[in-house]
């Protein structure tokens, strides 16, 4: 949860500081000159802001060793991989997506398998018991 709160948080920082980077980053062109309708800057803005955010509070949680928060995580990083997959597939986004699909999709199986460990861990419940909920 750490490590991935400070790469959020990192790469948002970067965006906001040099949106052309991460453009590039992203496999996108940076535009040499806004025409009217283009609102590329404000879309890296504003997403690079919510990485920001969403960089501190993993960070957070993971200092908090807020349980609650990573098992929300699971599910939501896997409808983001399933997202930007398609997406990219789809041709809507640039090919560059499918590694950050890739990304959250590895952080929510890591996540969930971490959750699911620690689990067995400490209730000492087989595998078919922890996956039912009984012990």
């Amino acid at each position: 949860m750490a490590v991935f709160g400070v790469l959020a948080a990192a790469l948002g920082t970067v965006g906001l500081v040099s949106p052309a980077a991460q453009l590039s980053m992203l496999g996108l062109a940076t535009p040499g000159e806004r025409g009217s309708g283009d609102h590329t800057s404000a879309f890296v803005t504003a997403s690079s802001m919510a990485a920001l955010n969403m960089g501190v509070y993993y960070v957070l949680a993971a200092l908090a060793d807020w349980r609650a928060f990573f098992r929300w995580t699971v599910p939501f990083r896997l409808l983001t991989c399933t997202v930007f997959t398609v997406a990219a597939i789809g041709g809507r986004a640039p090919e560059a997506f499918i590694g950050v699909g890739v990304w959250e999709g590895l952080g929510a199986v890591a996540t969930g398998a971490a959750l699911l460990y620690e689990r067995r861990a400490t209730t000492g419940a087989a595998p078919s018991q922890v996956r039912t909920g009984t012990t």
